[in-house]
This record gives C-alpha cells, sequence and structure tokens, in this order.
C-alpha cells in the first residue's frame, strides 16, 4: 500500500523488500526479486525521501500498543450474499479476532454526526496496520509508511492542542482559522496528513473487496489489488514508485491464502464474509471522509 505523494508520502513493501515467492520461469526471472528489491531501496535512498517527504526520516515498522497511522465500489449485493451466510460471526470477528480489532474502531470513529472521530480513525487504523503485518512483504512496506502517518497525526490528537484535533471537522476549521492551510504551513498540516491516510484507506477498501467477493475466472488477488492501486493511488506516486509497484504486486499472496490469514481457521464462506464486512467498514469511514474532506475543500491539499 503506497500513499499518495503528499507530506509523509513515502512507500512502506519494508515500506511493498519483495521476494517472488513464485517464478514459473525460473531462469528468465531469477533477477527479479534483486530488481526489486534494489527499486525499493533506491526509493528509500535520503534524495527520495527529500523530495516526497520533505526530508522527514521514515518511522520505525514496528508497531508499539497504546495511544499514539472513494467513491469506493460498494460490494455488489450478490456477491455479498455469496460471502455473507448468515449466524454467529466468523471468530475473527469477535473481540479476540484480527478483523474485529480492525472494525470496531473504524465504525466507533463515525459515532458523531456527520463528522469522524479522529482518536477512534487512528486506532482503527493502527489495527488495521497490525492486521497488515502478517499478509506478507508488500503489505509490511505498505503500513511502515502508513505508521509514520498515523504517528504524525497522534501526536496532534494526543498534543498540546488536542482540543483542536477532536475531529476531522474541528481540525479542518481550526488549522483553517489558523494558517495552517497555507502554503507553506500546508505541508505539514493535520489535513494534509489525513488526506494521504484517506487515499490509503480507499486502496485498501478496493483491494479487501475484491479479495472477498473475487469468484472462479477472476483475476488473482495480486492483478485485483493491482489495479486497486492503479484506481487510488498510482496518480498519486511518481514513475519509481509505480514500477515498483507493479512488480511488487507479482508477491501478493493468492486469494485462499490472503482468506486463511485474514479469518484463522474459518471456512473459505466465513472468512470471505469476514472480510467483505471489514470492506464495508473501511468503505463507511471512506464515503464519511471524502464528504468532509470535499466540504472543507481539502481533497487538492496533497
Amino acid at each position: 500500500m503506497w500513499l499518495g505523494a503528499g507530506e509523509g508520502a513515502v512507500v512502506p513493501v519494508t515500506a511493498m523488500v519483495v521476494l517472488l515467492p513464485h517464478l514459473c520461469l525460473q531462469r528468465s526471472f531469477r533477477l527479479v526479486p534483486l530488481t526489486i528489491f534494489s527499486l525499493l531501496l533506491l526509493y528509500l535512498t535520503g534524495q527520495i525521501i527529500c523530495l516526497l517527504l520533505g526530508c522527514r526520516a521514515l518511522a520505525q515498522s514496528s508497531i508499539p500498543d497504546g495511544p499514539l497511522l472513494f467513491q469506493a465500489l460498494k460490494v455488489q449485493p450478490e456477491l455479498e450474499a455469496q460471502v455473507a451466510p448468515k449466524g454467529e460471526d466468523p471468530a475473527c470477528l469477535g473481540p479476540q479476532g484480527m478483523l474485529g480489532r480492525m472494525v470496531r474502531p473504524f465504525r466507533t470513529s463515525l459515532n458523531l454526526q456527520e463528522d469522524v472521530e479522529l482518536a477512534q480513525y487512528l486506532a482503527g487504523w493502527r489495527e488495521f496496520l497490525r492486521f497488515l503485518t502478517p499478509l506478507g512483504s508488500i503489505f509490511a512496506f505498505a503500513s511502515s509508511e502508513a505508521f509514520s502517518k498515523v504517528t504524525v497525526l497522534e501526536a496532534q490528537v494526543h498534543g498540546p492542542r488536542a482540543q483542536h484535533y477532536t475531529s476531522l471537522s474541528t481540525m479542518a476549521a481550526w488549522e483553517r482559522r489558523a494558517g495552517l492551510l497555507e502554503p507553506p504551513l500546508a505541508g505539514s498540516s493535520g489535513s494534509r496528513t489525513l488526506l494521504v491516510l484517506h487515499r490509503a484507506l480507499r486502496w485498501a477498501q478496493l483491494c479487501l473487496s475484491r479479495v472477498a467477493t473475487g469468484t472462479l475466472g477472476d483475476p488473482d488477488a495480486g492483478a485485483q489489488c493491482a489495479d486497486a492501486y492503479r484506481t487510488a493511488l498510482a496518480p498519486h506516486h511518481p514513475w519509481l514508485v509505480r514500477h515498483a509497484a507493479r512488480l511488487a504486486f507479482l508477491a501478493l499472496p493468492s486469494r485462499d491464502r490472503l482468506l486463511e490469514l485474514a479469518c484463522p481457521g474459518a471456512s473459505e464462506a466465513d472468512a470471505r464474509a469476514a472480510l467483505a464486512r471489514a470492506a464495508g467498514t473501511l468503505e463507511d469511514v471512506y464515503n464519511r471522509t471524502q464528504s468532509l474532506l470535499a466540504g472543507h475543500d481539502l481533497l487538492l491539499l496533497a
């Protein structure tokens, strides 16, 4: 998951160290992992970081405990019916489940009427990053960059001006009054940081939704998530990142493996249902955020 070329925009696969797990033509593709690794190392050099982030140091990729990082496609009803059987929720959506821990704070962030509560939004992102980590190196790369964005915004949400960062609307209104949305201060504003996370959430929602609803004969998970990347994030990335992404998505695990990692021990139907519901929550959060960002004239901030 590469983030846009906004403030703090880096691309975290360790943040898409990719080793292609299966090479059909071993002799022809022997150098591909080294090529991808070299591209990603080049991207993480000081010059590229300065170009995309204004020389902000890349945050550590580990995710410690505690508070501190579209018009999305709707899951079609007929597909949702296929992947959402009635009955008890799969364990992965429960209080101790990986998806459940992610969904709850994101859903809670929508409790404010016509607004998004930032502390819960960021808590949802933290759990989402924990969810991404075991899904493969491409996600670890992405989560490292998102972690830095979450950390930056959390410093404001929990900082000395916390009263101005309780929700998206209060943040946007205060930063505009304080002149923080005008150059050169706009590059370090919380509104801009949130916009970059917002674009990344679109990619995540599209990718997870397509993994959940894909059927026999559809493109594999890597191709579907790559297409989601081209839709949501590629327009905001330089050529080097786009090229590295195209190669890195070849390393994405298969759909069956992703479902197993997302919902361990569940049947395929239950795993699809759980992933579809998680993607639906991300879509709800995205749509609310998109509307608010548009209302505050912030969609072109980065």
